[in-house]
């Protein structure tokens, strides 16, 4: 019984397969009969008909360039941005000469409408005939087009009217349209590849154009962003330029740039130029083939840059700029009572607790906006030698002697390690005299004497040299550069600005590396920051910015923030491994712990409010009625400028206020003569930060006598 239940199941399931094999055979062939009837119905009934639909439509891609991000300084002014720039171009359609030719005569009367510049090659001008290129030039030309040698110009411009089958009578309306023709003929033009006819079109333009696009078959409006530098040449340096991609540069980053695209070459719009650039978009146009475009869409759309947000304040930044440049035009006058052969300088204003900077100027400045779609040969020839460096950040690319305003170094390792006290006594008898050899102090050069005997407090109010000069042959060079290198000199700060100079202390390695032997007499010279000692005037600004917050250590940047489309910012970590990553910053080593004892900095800065309130205060004349209390050291530093000529560096490095310091200045003059020179521009920095620019203040401050013997 069940070897038959077994056997009729088996028969009843071969019966259900046989069955649904043959429906699906059924449907099958069904379905085969349909297919085949909608393709005769395709490729027979209506082929011609969807081959000519086919036919009649183009479909082109075009790129939509992303937006650049802005650069904003700390209030939200944006400083860089920018603006809609639109062109006009041609592609080729399938339409004869006559209509071609009218609708490029309908193209330019719009643009002349206008008063927009277009695309004009054409070496013959009328009214009367005339040719623009002459000699072998011309005859080139003639070879080139196949025209007889001594045909006149009159002729060749028939000439060319025939060969485009111009039907137009009116000469003016003919030269219209030989214009872009020519153009077409020299340059070349196709369905993908488009001819640009004009650029910089107002928007009124634009409008016309697209509202009657059924007379301009072909054309094209392209929108791209231009970089804006709305400020002029403010905070140049800082801000870079940004301009076409070069041929090197594009050879590496052909995924994601065209090679018209424009690209950060200095400053910030260099060093961020992954954050600013955005991503591009893509447009579909469907166009007929008589060029009417039938239909537009964004494929993908393009993605803005993030905006870049910066430590300065623009209006200080003004402020800064211009009190350097005035000071330089003062010492290079003779405003100060001698004439000096100066042209150039550098200032830096810090936050003493942050690091921030606040504003940094370098002079002379340039305009980036020269950059924009390409310098000319000319100015940027005036730019390369003009012997002031305009395109140099003079702040952080350059280094130089620090003079008498390194002294607080050798007075706190003096301190620290020992080797004098707050209440010793040095008396500086004009000239120190060690190893067979004679430093004289600064004092006696100017009035056969010494200081006599000075502690260490008054020794930086008058920067007395022979006072350091003792000191640093007491300590050492090596107990001298450790602490140098405590408050950042000789190294790089790591601020987000290309090409950022290390500068260098002093040092027997260092010596070895540019071919000097070192002496002890070398230590002696880099007690007072001469010799081999050169720091840029940013590493003098932290330097400064730490004595005032009281040996703190900071972390140097200018940027305040980046704000990417969505709203979101960037991490500190994520803009310091970039920043490092793109400049090639190494890590930083671990330096030797330092405690500065308060003790010791009390001794310092009370030198240095004696520089400015005591009335042997080498700064005493410009600062004793200032109605902010400072802190400040002069520094003049013997050197060399670039010819080998003899010249004197003048600084002055400050904080305020006194007692509750906000902001560091450092500024350097090349061969400004004297610190106390440069100390005027630091009043009227400081008197934009502290808010003091009212009339009264101003007509007080005209008031001071800056006439005072010089210390």
């Amino acid at each position: 019984m069940k070897g038959l239940n077994f056997t009729r199941k088996k028969k009843k399931t071969r019966s259900n397969l046989n069955l649904r094999f043959n429906m699906l055979t059924v449907l099958t062939y069904f379905v085969g009969i349909v297919l085949i009837i909608q393709l005769f119905n395709l490729q027979i009934v209506h082929g011609a008909e969807y081959r000519e639909e086919s036919n009649t439509r183009l479909t082109r891609e075009t790129a939509l360039e992303a937006t650049r991000g802005e650069i904003l300084d700390r209030t939200g002014t944006a400083l860089v941005s920018s603006s809609t720039k639109f062109s006009l171009e041609l592609y080729k359609t399938k339409i004869d000469d006559n209509e071609l030719n009218n609708s490029i005569l309908n193209i330019v009367n719009l643009l002349e409408k206008y008063q927009v510049e277009y695309v004009d090659s054409f070496p013959i001008t009328i009214n009367p005939f005339a040719f623009t290129i002459q000699d072998e030039a011309l005859a080139n030309w003639k070879k080139t087009y196949k025209l007889d040698e001594n045909i006149s110009a009159q002729d060749a411009f028939y000439d060319f009217k025939d060969r485009y089958e111009i039907q137009n009578t009116d000469i003016s309306e003919i030269r219209k349209i030989i214009a872009i023709r020519y153009e077409i003929t020299t340059t070349g033009y196709s369905s993908t590849k488009a001819l640009t006819i004009a650029e910089n079109i107002p928007r009124e333009a634009v409008a016309e154009f697209s509202e009657s696009s059924d007379k301009f078959p072909g054309i094209n409006i392209v929108t791209e962003p231009v970089r804006e530098y709305t400020s002029g040449t403010l905070a140049s340096h800082i801000l870079g330029y940004a301009s076409t991609i070069s041929a090197e540069e594009y050879a590496t980053r052909k995924d994601t740039y065209d090679q018209n695209d424009i690209i950060g070459k200095t400053g910030i719009e260099y060093v961020f130029e992954e954050y600013l650039k955005g991503q591009d978009g893509t447009k579909q146009i469907d166009m007929a083939v008589d060029g009417t475009i039938t239909s537009e869409y964004i494929s993908e759309e393009a993605v803005a840059g993030s905006d870049i947000v910066l430590t300065i304040d623009s209006n200080l930044q003004k402020i800064t700029e211009q009190a350097l440049e005035a000071n330089i035009k003062k010492i290079a006058s003779g405003g100060f009572g001698r004439v000096y052969n100066t042209n150039a300088g550098s200032c830096v204003v810090m936050n003493v607790k942050t690091g921030e900077i606040l504003a940094m100027a370098s002079y002379p400045n340039y305009d980036p906006a020269d950059f924009v779609g390409g310098i000319s040969t000319d100015k940027w020839n005036q730019y390369n030698t003009d012997q002031a460096k305009p395109l140099m950040n003079k702040a952080v690319q350059n280094s130089y002697e620090p003079g008498s305003i390194f002294k607080m170094v050798t007075a706190i390792a003096g301190l620290e390690s020992g080797v004098i006290t707050r209440t010793e006594k040095i008396n500086d008898t004009g000239i120190y005299r060690k190893y067979n050899l004679t430093w004289p102090c600064w004092y006696y050069t100017d009035y056969h004497t010494g200081h006599g005997y000075l502690n260490v407090s008054q020794a930086i109010e008058r920067s007395c040299n022979y006072f350091f000069y003792e000191t640093g042959d007491r300590m050492g060079i090596e107990t001298l550069a450790k602490y140098a290198r405590y408050f950042g000199l000789g190294q790089k700060t790591g601020v987000e600005l290309p090409s950022e100079a290390s500068g260098a202390m002093a040092t027997p390695e260092y010596a070895e590396t540019v071919g000097v032997t070192w002496t002890k007499g070398q230590t002696i010279n880099a007690s007072i920051g001469q010799g081999l000692d050169n720091f840029s005037p940013l590493q003098m600004a932290k330097y400064i910015s730490m004595l005032a917050n009281g040996g703190n250590d900071i972390d140097v940047t200018i940027i305040k923030s980046i704000i990417k489309l969505d709203g979101t910012e960037a991490s500190r970590e994520e803009i310091n491994n970039f920043v490092n990553q793109k400049l090639g910053l190494a890590e930083e080593e671990e330096s030797e712990e330092i405690t500065i004892s308060q003790e010791t900095m009390s001794a310092v800065l009370e030198g240095m409010r004696s520089v400015t309130t005591d009335e042997t205060g080498t700064a005493y004349s410009r600062f004793q009625d200032f109605g902010v209390s400072v802190g400040g050291k002069t520094g003049s530093a013997e050197s060399f400028d670039d010819n080998g000529n003899e010249i004197v560096n003048a600084w002055f490095a400050g904080f305020a206020p006194f007692d509750d310091p906000e902001i560091a200045v450092v500024v350097m003059v090349e061969n400004g003569g004297h610190g106390n020179y440069t100390a005027e521009a630091v009043v009227d920095i400081m008197t934009e930060y502290f808010g003091m620019n009212t009339q009264d203040v101003q007509e007080d401050m005209s008031a001071v006598n800056y006439n005072q013997s010089l210390r």
